[in-house]
């Protein structure tokens, strides 16, 4: 092995890796799974976590998601594709995510909770977590 090998997460950090995965599988039961895909997609998109792109991808094919929605979730402002449920979900994997906002995310949560409840909100914001930490797992390895 060299200095630069990529890093073995799920061999080193046998203890972890399953408590993670354990996180996911619980967050895959719930009612917002096809938008957890996209959700999941478009923090990977914006992390550049090429591995983690092609897997939700064919997560979300597999859930039913249409090849044509799954094309534009990255221009998701400017297509009509997306419900406006969807809509703020993505701006609030956005402003989690590049983390570039003012962090004054008061006026995002009223809008999320016209269509969220709460336990739907802390899982969503869940999601947004685990898959930010999943793609930098994978991009520690670029």
């Amino acid at each position: 092995m060299t200095q630069t090998n990529p890093i073995n997460f799920h061999q080193e950090a046998q203890a972890i890796s399953p408590l993670l995965i354990s996180i996911e599988e619980e967050l895959a039961k719930s009612e917002n799974r096809n938008l957890f895909h996209l959700v999941a997609l478009r923090a990977s998109q914006i992390n550049q976590c090429a591995f983690c792109v092609k897997m939700h991808i064919r997560e979300a094919l597999e859930d039913g998601e249409t090849q044509e929605r799954i094309d534009r979730l990255i221009v998701w402002r400017h297509v009509s594709d997306f419900t406006e449920k969807e809509k703020v979900a993505f701006t609030w994997v956005e402003a989690l995510t590049s983390l570039k906002n003012d962090g004054d995310n008061a006026s995002l949560r009223s809008d999320l909770r016209q269509f969220f409840s709460e336990k739907e909100l802390a899982l969503l914001t869940a999601k947004v977590a685990m898959i930010n930490l999943w793609n930098r797992i994978q991009v520690a390895n670029h």
